[in-house]
This record gives C-alpha cells, structure tokens and sequence, in this order.
C-alpha cells in the first residue's frame, strides 16, 4: 500500500510553503524497447504559488504532459510530484479523484461540458459535488466577466464552440481553487474574448492570489503570466521572468530553429540536459 508523503514547507517555520505544484525527476515515457518514447525527461520545476505561471514549446515538448503529470491527470513513469506539500505519487484513484476536485481547477481545449446540465449547473458542478456553496458574488462576477449573462439556462448543445469553453473558464475559477491547470484556454474564443479572459485570469492571480499554469503556443498570452517555462524534447531548457509577446515570439522562434532534424538522439543521458529552474 503507498502512502502519501508530506513534503516540508520552505523554510521549516510551519507557514503555508510558497510553492503551489513541484516535481522532482519525473519522467514520463511510452513504450518500451526501441519504440519507447521519453515525453519528459528527468524535469524538475516548481511552481510558485500565487503566480501566473505559462508552459510554452514547440510541438510534440512535452508540455502538455507535464501539466497532466503535476495536475494528476496522467501516471509518471519516475520521479515524484507534489500539490502544495501533499505527494500525489502513487496516490489511490479515490483520493487523488477528491484532491483533484477539492483543490484543482481545469480548462481544457476539450470542455467536457454535461449535456444535460444547463451552463450555470455546470459552472456549479464541481461545488455541489463536493457539497460546497459557491460565493454568490464570485459567482456573478465570473459569470459577467466571460459575457454568459443570457445564456446560463441554456445546454451546451445550444450554445456556440466560444460560449462553451467560457462555461468551462468559469467552471474552474467559479470554486476558487488552490491551483487552475489551463491548457490553450482562449483556444476557440475570438481576439477580444480571449484578451477579456487573460485580463480576468491575471486579475485573479493579482487581486485573489490564485495560481494558474497555462499551456499555450501563443506569445500574446504568455505575455500575461509572471513566468515562462519553455520546453524542448522533454526538458525545461529555459525561463523568462517579466514576459513580453515579443520576447516570447523570439524566444520560441529560436527553440525552433535549434530543433533537431528527424531522427536525432534527443533523448541522451539526463544529466547532460536537465534543466533546474530557479525558484
């Protein structure tokens, strides 16, 4: 039997630890043999909490998998992940399924709307599961925020590709969670919805001390968070404090360029190219 295993908060003063997510080593791969294939490769990362907080890469990096390993979506292959200062590392599906809905909030590409829910009991689902009221006054101000307003009694088969992912945005932020993983989360919204939302997102983080981690291949929405990570083959090769969308654009620009060609050794010893972000 595995039993969670607590790690010590910064600094051993019993106050709450500063770092919202982490992984040590962790490693994810598929396959065995020489069709196995190393999606992330020895990373260690830390993710502050109360920040905002982008994972970029070209294609095929890694980063979505990363953001699937430390929210406890997908099993690690090596290595040890952490929410908060609980280990989620071999955690039973019972009580990761309760950590995941108790303290993590979701925005996929993928709504993963009810069909039989109307918008806002799908907004509130998550919270009546869980037996918990929301805040009546978040709640309408999510709700105004991502311009549901006259839509919240109608099913998602009803509503238009942009409204439902605003139904899943405000899904998760609605429960006020410890940590939201989003990934591409103004995928299918229009420029000015999507600039609205990254506004509502980095205001939440601002005002309300929530911690997002987005995935997202666009440099104007990384622009918004604190923090960049940009992978490559599997690794955090580098970090960027501060971001603008131009320093991101060159900075992915280059990622690019240096790509290896098909069918290069892009998986050599981890210790040649495991990258410790700073904390």
């Amino acid at each position: 039997m595995t039993t969670a295993v607590t790690k010590p908060a910064t600094g051993g003063n019993g106050a709450r630890s500063a770092v919202a997510a982490s992984a040590q080593q962790l490693v994810k791969s598929y396959g065995s043999g020489e069709t196995r294939v190393v999606a992330l490769d020895h990373v260690d990362v830390e993710i502050a909490r109360g920040a905002f907080t982008a994972i970029m890469g070209p294609s095929g990096s890694g980063k979505s998998t990363l953001m699937h390993c430390l929210a406890g979506l997908d099993s690690v292959t090596g290595g040890r992940v952490w929410v908060g200062e609980q280990e989620i590392t071999g955690l039973k599906d019972k009580k990761l399924t309760r950590l995941r809905r108790d303290r993590i909030g979701f925005i996929f590409q993928a709504f993963n709307l009810l069909p039989t829910l109307d918008a806002l009991e799908n907004i509130t689902l998550p919270m009546d599961i869980a037996g918990r009221k929301p805040d009546k006054a978040w709640l309408e101000n999510v709700i105004a925020t991502v311009n549901l307003d006259g839509r919240l009694k109608h099913r998602p088969s009803e509503l238009s590709g942009g409204q439902q992912q605003r139904v899943a945005v405000a899904r998760a932020l609605a429960a006020q969670p410890e940590i939201i993983f989003a990934d591409e989360p103004t995928g299918n919204l229009d420029s000015r919805s999507g600039a609205e939302m990254l506004r509502f997102l980095r205001r939440s983080v601002d005002q309300l001390g929530q911690t997002i981690v987005m995935v997202t291949h666009d440099p104007v929405a990384a622009a918004y968070s604190d923090r960049v990570l940009y992978l490559a083959d599997g690794r955090i090769v580098d970090e960027m404090h501060r971001p603008t969308a131009e320093a991101v654009l060159d900075k992915m620009l280059r990622l690019a360029a240096d790509a290896p060609e098909p069918g290069d050794d892009v998986h050599g010893t981890a210790s040649n190219g495991t990258y410790r972000s700073a904390s």
